[in-house]
Protein backbone atom coordinates (compact mmCIF):
# COMPACT_ATOMS: atom_id res chain seq x y z
CA UNK A 1 0.00 0.00 0.00
CA UNK A 2 1.97 3.18 -1.41
CA UNK A 3 0.70 6.92 -0.43
CA UNK A 4 -0.60 8.73 -3.43
CA UNK A 5 0.88 12.02 -1.16
CA UNK A 6 4.54 12.46 -1.43
CA UNK A 7 5.54 13.98 2.09
CA UNK A 8 9.10 13.72 2.26
CA UNK A 9 9.89 17.34 2.71
CA UNK A 10 7.10 17.96 3.76
CA UNK A 11 7.11 17.11 7.72
CA UNK A 12 3.48 15.53 7.11
CA UNK A 13 2.66 11.85 6.94
CA UNK A 14 2.23 10.29 3.73
CA UNK A 15 -1.27 9.60 3.37
CA UNK A 16 -2.67 5.98 2.84
CA UNK A 17 -5.89 6.54 0.47
CA UNK A 18 -9.23 5.89 1.45
CA UNK A 19 -9.85 3.26 -1.53
CA UNK A 20 -6.52 1.17 0.28
CA UNK A 21 -7.78 1.34 3.87
CA UNK A 22 -11.11 1.01 4.11
CA UNK A 23 -11.87 -2.37 2.08
CA UNK A 24 -8.97 -3.85 3.24
CA UNK A 25 -9.75 -2.94 7.53
CA UNK A 26 -13.35 -4.50 6.32
CA UNK A 27 -12.17 -7.49 4.90
CA UNK A 28 -9.03 -8.47 7.46
CA UNK A 29 -7.70 -5.10 9.74
CA UNK A 30 -4.75 -7.50 11.05
CA UNK A 31 -3.68 -8.06 7.53
CA UNK A 32 -3.99 -4.56 6.62
CA UNK A 33 -2.47 -3.10 9.36
CA UNK A 34 0.66 -5.84 8.56
CA UNK A 35 0.73 -4.99 4.52
CA UNK A 36 1.10 -1.27 6.10
CA UNK A 37 3.85 -1.65 8.28
CA UNK A 38 5.70 -3.64 5.75
CA UNK A 39 5.05 -1.48 2.77
CA UNK A 40 6.18 1.70 4.99
CA UNK A 41 8.82 -0.29 7.22
CA UNK A 42 7.57 1.76 10.68
CA UNK A 43 7.54 5.18 9.37
CA UNK A 44 4.67 7.35 11.01
CA UNK A 45 1.52 7.40 8.52
CA UNK A 46 -1.93 8.62 8.43
CA UNK A 47 -4.31 6.02 7.99
CA UNK A 48 -7.65 7.90 5.35
CA UNK A 49 -10.70 6.47 7.19
CA UNK A 50 -12.87 9.10 5.60
CA UNK A 51 -14.51 10.60 9.14
CA UNK A 52 -11.46 9.28 10.72
CA UNK A 53 -7.48 9.73 10.04
CA UNK A 54 -5.66 8.35 12.85
CA UNK A 55 -1.56 8.25 12.45
CA UNK A 56 -0.13 4.66 12.64
CA UNK A 57 3.25 4.37 14.15
CA UNK A 58 4.94 1.40 15.44
CA UNK A 59 8.94 1.95 15.19
CA UNK A 60 10.12 1.30 19.02
CA UNK A 61 11.61 4.76 19.11
CA UNK A 62 8.47 6.16 18.34
CA UNK A 63 6.63 3.98 20.43
CA UNK A 64 8.92 5.68 23.25
CA UNK A 65 7.95 8.94 22.15
CA UNK A 66 3.99 8.68 22.26
CA UNK A 67 3.85 5.80 25.31
CA UNK A 68 6.74 7.10 27.48
CA UNK A 69 8.65 9.97 26.84
CA UNK A 70 5.62 12.66 26.08
CA UNK A 71 2.69 10.37 27.53
CA UNK A 72 1.43 13.85 29.03
CA UNK A 73 0.63 14.70 25.52
CA UNK A 74 -0.92 11.39 24.48
CA UNK A 75 -3.81 10.56 26.49
CA UNK A 76 -6.56 7.76 26.78
CA UNK A 77 -9.17 9.40 24.79
CA UNK A 78 -11.56 9.04 22.13
CA UNK A 79 -10.82 5.80 19.78
CA UNK A 80 -11.24 2.64 22.11
CA UNK A 81 -11.62 4.41 25.30
CA UNK A 82 -14.54 6.45 24.74
CA UNK A 83 -17.02 3.19 24.82
CA UNK A 84 -14.44 1.34 27.73
CA UNK A 85 -15.30 4.28 29.59
CA UNK A 86 -18.89 3.80 29.99
CA UNK A 87 -17.39 -0.06 31.43
CA UNK A 88 -14.41 1.70 33.55
CA UNK A 89 -15.34 4.72 34.19
CA UNK A 90 -12.76 7.53 34.55
CA UNK A 91 -10.34 5.59 36.91
CA UNK A 92 -7.82 2.72 36.44
CA UNK A 93 -8.30 1.98 33.24
CA UNK A 94 -8.35 5.81 32.11
CA UNK A 95 -6.89 9.13 32.75
CA UNK A 96 -6.66 11.76 34.60
CA UNK A 97 -6.22 12.84 39.02
CA UNK A 98 -8.85 9.62 39.45
CA UNK A 99 -6.51 7.12 37.48
CA UNK A 100 -3.45 8.53 39.38
CA UNK A 101 -4.43 8.11 42.45
CA UNK A 102 -6.01 4.41 41.59
CA UNK A 103 -2.64 3.68 40.08
CA UNK A 104 -0.42 4.55 43.21
CA UNK A 105 -3.09 2.34 45.30
CA UNK A 106 -2.70 -0.38 43.55
CA UNK A 107 1.03 -0.13 42.73
CA UNK A 108 1.92 -1.90 46.11
CA UNK A 109 -0.98 -4.75 45.26
CA UNK A 110 0.42 -6.14 42.47
CA UNK A 111 4.21 -5.43 43.26
CA UNK A 112 6.66 -8.07 43.44
CA UNK A 113 6.80 -8.14 46.96
CA UNK A 114 2.79 -8.68 47.07
CA UNK A 115 3.10 -11.42 44.85
CA UNK A 116 5.42 -13.51 46.82
CA UNK A 117 3.84 -12.89 50.24
CA UNK A 118 0.61 -14.16 47.88
CA UNK A 119 2.01 -16.93 46.16
CA UNK A 120 0.86 -20.00 48.24
CA UNK A 121 -2.69 -19.40 48.00
CA UNK A 122 -2.27 -18.42 44.29
CA UNK A 123 -0.88 -21.55 43.64
CA UNK A 124 -4.10 -23.72 46.04
CA UNK A 125 -6.67 -21.78 44.04
CA UNK A 126 -5.16 -22.42 40.69
CA UNK A 127 -4.39 -26.26 42.01
CA UNK A 128 -8.05 -26.31 42.83
CA UNK A 129 -9.65 -24.66 39.77
CA UNK A 130 -7.31 -27.01 37.31
CA UNK A 131 -8.34 -30.06 39.01
CA UNK A 132 -11.89 -29.16 38.07
CA UNK A 133 -11.03 -30.21 34.69
CA UNK A 134 -10.66 -33.83 35.73
CA UNK A 135 -13.90 -35.09 34.81
CA UNK A 136 -13.53 -33.72 31.08
CA UNK A 137 -10.09 -36.06 31.22
CA UNK A 138 -12.30 -38.86 32.65
CA UNK A 139 -15.18 -38.57 29.86
CA UNK A 140 -12.70 -37.60 27.10
CA UNK A 141 -14.35 -34.81 26.20
CA UNK A 142 -13.51 -30.90 25.31
CA UNK A 143 -12.57 -28.09 26.63
CA UNK A 144 -13.28 -24.57 25.36
CA UNK A 145 -9.82 -22.94 26.55
CA UNK A 146 -11.25 -19.79 26.76
CA UNK A 147 -14.43 -20.24 28.80
CA UNK A 148 -11.65 -22.41 31.51
CA UNK A 149 -8.61 -20.37 31.61
CA UNK A 150 -11.09 -17.57 32.81
CA UNK A 151 -12.93 -19.79 35.09
CA UNK A 152 -9.34 -20.89 36.69
CA UNK A 153 -7.74 -17.07 36.48
CA UNK A 154 -11.16 -16.06 38.35
CA UNK A 155 -10.63 -18.63 40.96
CA UNK A 156 -7.18 -17.13 41.81
CA UNK A 157 -8.33 -13.54 42.25
CA UNK A 158 -10.90 -14.24 44.26
CA UNK A 159 -8.63 -15.94 46.39
CA UNK A 160 -5.89 -13.53 46.54
CA UNK A 161 -7.36 -10.17 45.63
CA UNK A 162 -10.78 -10.11 46.50
CA UNK A 163 -11.84 -12.50 49.46
CA UNK A 164 -15.15 -13.63 50.27
CA UNK A 165 -17.57 -11.56 49.10
CA UNK A 166 -17.74 -12.95 45.40
CA UNK A 167 -19.09 -15.81 44.92
CA UNK A 168 -17.19 -17.88 42.10
CA UNK A 169 -20.40 -18.22 40.26
CA UNK A 170 -20.46 -14.28 40.20
CA UNK A 171 -17.07 -13.74 39.48
CA UNK A 172 -18.00 -16.04 36.42
CA UNK A 173 -20.61 -13.78 35.87
CA UNK A 174 -18.44 -10.58 36.15
CA UNK A 175 -15.89 -12.49 33.95
CA UNK A 176 -18.52 -13.72 31.30
CA UNK A 177 -19.30 -9.38 31.52
CA UNK A 178 -15.78 -8.16 30.92
CA UNK A 179 -15.38 -10.98 27.89
CA UNK A 180 -18.88 -9.41 26.41
CA UNK A 181 -17.60 -5.69 26.95
CA UNK A 182 -14.44 -6.16 25.01
CA UNK A 183 -15.76 -8.27 22.50
CA UNK A 184 -18.71 -6.18 21.56
CA UNK A 185 -17.00 -3.05 21.06
CA UNK A 186 -15.23 -4.20 17.52
CA UNK A 187 -17.58 -2.10 15.43
CA UNK A 188 -16.85 1.08 18.36
CA UNK A 189 -13.15 0.89 17.73
CA UNK A 190 -13.41 0.66 14.55
CA UNK A 191 -15.84 3.06 13.70
CA UNK A 192 -15.04 6.05 16.48
CA UNK A 193 -16.44 8.67 14.58
CA UNK A 194 -19.92 7.39 14.70
CA UNK A 195 -21.84 9.07 17.50
CA UNK A 196 -22.87 7.20 20.47
CA UNK A 197 -26.71 7.92 19.54
CA UNK A 198 -26.33 6.19 16.46
CA UNK A 199 -26.43 2.32 16.99
CA UNK A 200 -23.70 0.21 16.07
CA UNK A 201 -23.97 -3.76 15.87
CA UNK A 202 -22.89 -4.86 19.70
CA UNK A 203 -24.00 -1.81 21.41
CA UNK A 204 -26.86 -3.51 22.94
CA UNK A 205 -24.05 -6.68 24.32
CA UNK A 206 -21.68 -4.01 25.29
CA UNK A 207 -24.70 -2.17 27.74
CA UNK A 208 -25.87 -5.55 28.86
CA UNK A 209 -22.60 -6.28 29.73
CA UNK A 210 -21.92 -3.06 31.65
CA UNK A 211 -25.53 -3.65 33.47
CA UNK A 212 -24.20 -6.88 34.48
CA UNK A 213 -21.15 -5.93 36.01
CA UNK A 214 -22.94 -2.93 38.28
CA UNK A 215 -25.41 -5.64 39.63
CA UNK A 216 -22.40 -7.47 40.85
CA UNK A 217 -19.92 -4.97 41.98
CA UNK A 218 -21.76 -2.32 43.26
CA UNK A 219 -23.67 -4.64 45.58
CA UNK A 220 -20.12 -5.77 46.87
CA UNK A 221 -18.90 -2.28 47.41
CA UNK A 222 -21.51 -0.86 49.05
CA UNK A 223 -21.30 -4.07 52.04
CA UNK A 224 -17.67 -3.30 52.35
CA UNK A 225 -18.37 -0.03 53.22
CA UNK A 226 -21.26 -0.82 55.50
CA UNK A 227 -18.77 -3.22 57.54
CA UNK A 228 -16.25 -0.34 57.75
CA UNK A 229 -13.71 -1.93 54.95
CA UNK A 230 -11.61 -3.42 57.66
CA UNK A 231 -10.40 -6.38 55.54
CA UNK A 232 -6.72 -6.83 53.81
CA UNK A 233 -9.00 -7.44 50.52
CA UNK A 234 -8.32 -5.53 47.66
CA UNK A 235 -12.01 -3.90 47.53
CA UNK A 236 -11.49 -2.99 51.25
CA UNK A 237 -7.88 -1.19 50.59
CA UNK A 238 -10.28 0.89 47.83
CA UNK A 239 -13.07 1.55 50.45
CA UNK A 240 -10.53 2.67 52.77
CA UNK A 241 -8.70 5.21 50.26
CA UNK A 242 -9.25 8.67 50.55
CA UNK A 243 -9.36 11.57 47.74
CA UNK A 244 -7.42 14.55 47.79
CA UNK A 245 -9.64 16.37 50.33
CA UNK A 246 -9.73 13.52 52.65
CA UNK A 247 -13.20 11.74 51.80
CA UNK A 248 -13.81 8.76 51.03
CA UNK A 249 -13.97 7.48 47.32
CA UNK A 250 -17.44 7.55 46.15
CA UNK A 251 -19.22 4.53 45.50
CA UNK A 252 -19.06 4.54 41.80
CA UNK A 253 -14.83 5.16 41.96
CA UNK A 254 -14.14 2.23 43.44
CA UNK A 255 -17.35 0.02 41.78
CA UNK A 256 -15.13 1.19 38.64
CA UNK A 257 -11.69 0.29 39.63
CA UNK A 258 -12.88 -3.44 40.81
CA UNK A 259 -14.20 -4.12 37.38
CA UNK A 260 -11.05 -2.62 35.43
CA UNK A 261 -8.28 -4.55 37.64
CA UNK A 262 -10.64 -7.81 37.32
CA UNK A 263 -10.99 -7.07 33.51
CA UNK A 264 -7.25 -6.36 33.09
CA UNK A 265 -6.20 -9.32 35.59
CA UNK A 266 -8.06 -12.39 33.88
CA UNK A 267 -9.03 -10.88 30.38
CA UNK A 268 -5.46 -10.33 29.46
CA UNK A 269 -4.42 -13.31 31.20
CA UNK A 270 -7.24 -15.65 29.52
CA UNK A 271 -6.46 -14.83 26.16
CA UNK A 272 -2.73 -15.12 26.33
CA UNK A 273 -3.03 -19.13 27.27
CA UNK A 274 -5.19 -19.49 24.99
CA UNK A 275 -3.12 -19.08 22.36
CA UNK A 276 -0.67 -20.74 24.10
CA UNK A 277 -2.23 -24.14 23.28
CA UNK A 278 -2.80 -23.25 19.85
CA UNK A 279 0.84 -22.71 19.85
CA UNK A 280 2.07 -25.90 21.45
CA UNK A 281 -0.33 -27.54 19.58
CA UNK A 282 1.25 -26.65 16.08
CA UNK A 283 5.02 -26.87 17.57
CA UNK A 284 5.47 -30.35 18.81
CA UNK A 285 9.47 -29.80 19.45
CA UNK A 286 8.53 -26.45 21.39
CA UNK A 287 6.00 -28.31 23.58
CA UNK A 288 7.96 -32.02 24.13
CA UNK A 289 10.57 -29.16 25.69
CA UNK A 290 7.99 -27.39 27.78
CA UNK A 291 6.81 -30.69 29.36
CA UNK A 292 10.32 -31.92 30.03
CA UNK A 293 11.10 -28.95 31.81
CA UNK A 294 7.79 -29.22 34.21
CA UNK A 295 8.26 -33.01 34.54
CA UNK A 296 12.12 -32.34 34.81
CA UNK A 297 11.34 -28.92 37.76
CA UNK A 298 8.21 -30.53 39.70
CA UNK A 299 9.55 -34.13 39.56
CA UNK A 300 6.83 -36.31 41.63
CA UNK A 301 5.58 -33.56 43.81
CA UNK A 302 3.05 -30.54 42.89
CA UNK A 303 3.67 -27.55 41.60
CA UNK A 304 4.82 -24.46 43.68
CA UNK A 305 5.69 -21.54 44.29
CA UNK A 306 9.45 -22.91 44.43
CA UNK A 307 9.37 -24.16 41.35
CA UNK A 308 8.25 -21.04 38.99
CA UNK A 309 12.01 -19.25 38.77
CA UNK A 310 13.13 -22.66 37.53
CA UNK A 311 10.94 -22.70 34.72
CA UNK A 312 12.87 -20.64 32.55
CA UNK A 313 12.35 -22.34 28.74
CA UNK A 314 8.35 -22.05 30.05
CA UNK A 315 9.01 -18.16 30.67
CA UNK A 316 10.59 -17.48 27.16
CA UNK A 317 7.70 -19.62 25.61
CA UNK A 318 5.03 -16.93 27.47
CA UNK A 319 7.26 -14.40 26.11
CA UNK A 320 7.27 -15.19 23.05
CA UNK A 321 3.78 -15.81 22.91
CA UNK A 322 3.06 -12.24 23.75
CA UNK A 323 5.50 -11.06 21.11
CA UNK A 324 3.45 -12.58 18.37
CA UNK A 325 -0.14 -12.17 19.79
CA UNK A 326 -0.07 -8.98 22.04
CA UNK A 327 -3.67 -8.81 23.57
CA UNK A 328 -3.24 -5.12 23.48
CA UNK A 329 -2.59 -5.77 19.86
CA UNK A 330 -2.88 -1.79 19.37
CA UNK A 331 -2.89 1.32 21.62
CA UNK A 332 -4.59 4.09 21.08
CA UNK A 333 -4.17 7.73 21.80
CA UNK A 334 -5.57 11.54 21.28
CA UNK A 335 -2.70 14.09 20.78
CA UNK A 336 -3.54 16.56 23.47
CA UNK A 337 -1.29 19.15 21.71
CA UNK A 338 0.55 19.28 18.43
CA UNK A 339 3.76 16.92 18.38
CA UNK A 340 6.23 15.73 16.42
CA UNK A 341 6.52 12.00 16.25
CA UNK A 342 9.07 10.50 13.92
CA UNK A 343 9.89 13.41 11.89
CA UNK A 344 6.33 13.86 11.21
CA UNK A 345 4.06 16.58 12.43
CA UNK A 346 0.84 15.38 14.91
CA UNK A 347 -1.76 17.69 15.08
CA UNK A 348 -3.40 18.30 18.34
CA UNK A 349 -6.53 16.20 18.29
CA UNK A 350 -5.24 13.67 16.51
CA UNK A 351 -5.66 10.12 16.89
CA UNK A 352 -2.35 7.82 17.60
CA UNK A 353 -2.48 4.06 16.84
CA UNK A 354 0.67 2.71 18.72
CA UNK A 355 0.67 -0.73 17.35
CA UNK A 356 3.00 -3.47 19.44
CA UNK A 357 1.77 -6.59 16.86
CA UNK A 358 3.38 -4.44 14.10
CA UNK A 359 6.53 -3.45 16.29
CA UNK A 360 6.80 -7.18 17.30
CA UNK A 361 6.75 -8.12 12.84
CA UNK A 362 9.26 -5.72 11.85
CA UNK A 363 12.23 -7.50 10.29
CA UNK A 364 14.81 -4.52 10.99
CA UNK A 365 14.06 -5.30 15.13
CA UNK A 366 13.30 -9.40 14.74
CA UNK A 367 14.95 -12.00 12.88
CA UNK A 368 12.45 -14.69 11.09
CA UNK A 369 9.61 -12.09 12.86
CA UNK A 370 6.75 -15.09 11.72
CA UNK A 371 8.82 -17.48 13.48
CA UNK A 372 7.86 -18.59 16.75
CA UNK A 373 11.02 -19.36 18.24
CA UNK A 374 11.68 -18.64 22.34
CA UNK A 375 14.88 -18.60 22.02
CA UNK A 376 14.49 -15.08 21.17
CA UNK A 377 14.26 -14.54 25.16
CA UNK A 378 17.09 -16.73 26.09
CA UNK A 379 19.85 -14.57 27.80
CA UNK A 380 22.44 -14.60 25.60
CA UNK A 381 19.77 -12.87 22.78
CA UNK A 382 17.91 -10.67 25.02
CA UNK A 383 20.67 -8.56 25.93
CA UNK A 384 21.10 -7.75 21.83
CA UNK A 385 17.43 -6.32 21.45
CA UNK A 386 16.52 -2.79 21.04
CA UNK A 387 15.29 -0.90 23.77
CA UNK A 388 11.10 -0.56 23.35
CA UNK A 389 10.83 -3.21 20.19
CA UNK A 390 8.86 -5.64 22.73
CA UNK A 391 6.29 -3.81 24.46
CA UNK A 392 3.24 -6.58 25.54
CA UNK A 393 2.47 -4.29 28.52
CA UNK A 394 2.65 -0.81 27.04
CA UNK A 395 5.55 1.64 28.03
CA UNK A 396 5.69 4.22 30.78
CA UNK A 397 3.30 5.48 33.22
CA UNK A 398 0.28 3.17 31.86
CA UNK A 399 2.14 -0.19 31.87
CA UNK A 400 0.32 -2.67 32.94
CA UNK A 401 0.64 -3.03 36.72
CA UNK A 402 0.07 -6.85 36.71
CA UNK A 403 2.77 -7.45 34.44
CA UNK A 404 4.84 -9.56 36.67
CA UNK A 405 1.77 -10.60 38.82
CA UNK A 406 0.55 -12.43 35.39
CA UNK A 407 3.96 -14.51 34.39
CA UNK A 408 4.05 -15.75 37.75
CA UNK A 409 0.49 -16.65 37.41
CA UNK A 410 0.79 -17.90 33.91
CA UNK A 411 4.31 -20.14 34.38
CA UNK A 412 1.90 -21.56 37.72
CA UNK A 413 -1.03 -22.11 35.25
CA UNK A 414 1.26 -24.47 32.67
CA UNK A 415 3.16 -26.38 35.48
CA UNK A 416 -0.15 -27.31 37.03
CA UNK A 417 -1.60 -28.08 33.23
CA UNK A 418 0.90 -29.88 32.07
CA UNK A 419 1.84 -31.76 35.44
CA UNK A 420 -1.42 -33.92 35.33
CA UNK A 421 -2.58 -33.92 31.50
CA UNK A 422 -1.56 -34.07 27.86
CA UNK A 423 -3.10 -30.79 25.57
CA UNK A 424 -3.88 -30.79 22.28
CA UNK A 425 -6.61 -29.21 20.06
CA UNK A 426 -9.38 -31.13 19.12
CA UNK A 427 -9.49 -30.00 15.45
CA UNK A 428 -6.80 -29.59 13.18
CA UNK A 429 -8.30 -26.43 11.19
CA UNK A 430 -6.13 -23.53 11.52
CA UNK A 431 -6.81 -20.63 13.97
CA UNK A 432 -7.01 -17.09 13.42
CA UNK A 433 -6.68 -13.96 15.28
CA UNK A 434 -9.92 -11.66 15.85
CA UNK A 435 -8.73 -7.86 16.28
CA UNK A 436 -11.02 -6.73 19.07
CA UNK A 437 -10.27 -4.45 22.17
CA UNK A 438 -8.01 -7.18 22.53
CA UNK A 439 -6.40 -10.37 19.80
CA UNK A 440 -7.93 -13.22 20.49
CA UNK A 441 -8.78 -16.37 18.59
CA UNK A 442 -11.46 -16.15 16.31
CA UNK A 443 -14.07 -18.42 17.50
CA UNK A 444 -13.85 -21.71 19.93
CA UNK A 445 -10.85 -22.76 20.66
CA UNK A 446 -11.16 -26.44 21.97
CA UNK A 447 -8.68 -29.12 23.34
CA UNK A 448 -8.42 -32.83 24.74
CA UNK A 449 -7.20 -33.85 28.15
CA UNK A 450 -5.62 -37.02 28.53
CA UNK A 451 -4.41 -37.83 32.13
CA UNK A 452 -0.54 -38.08 31.79
CA UNK A 453 0.03 -40.58 34.80
CA UNK A 454 -3.47 -42.96 36.50
CA UNK A 455 -5.52 -41.52 38.52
Amino acid sequence: MSSDVDASRTGKARRIPIYRTLPALARNPLRAFEEIGRDTDGEVVQLDLGLHRPYLVSRPEDMQHVLRDRADNYVRDGMLWKPLRRLFGNGLGMDGPDWARSRQLMLPVFSARNVATIMDELTAALTEAVEELDPYARREEPIDTRVEMTRIIHRALIRVFIGDGMSTADADRLGHAVTAGFTSIGPRLLLPFVPDSVPLPGDGAFMRAVRLADSIVTPLVRQRQRDGATGDDLVSLLCRARDENGDPLDEELVRNDVVAMFAGASETSAVTLTWLWVVLDGHPEIAARVYDEVDRVIGDGKPGPAHVPKLVYTKQVLQELLRLYPVGWVIPRSAKETDVVGGVEIPAGSTVLASPYLTHRMERYWERPYDFDPERFSPERSGRRVPSSYVPFGLGAHQCLGSHFFMVEAQLIVAIMLSRYRVRLRDSAPVVPQAAATLRPRGRVEVMLSYRSPQ
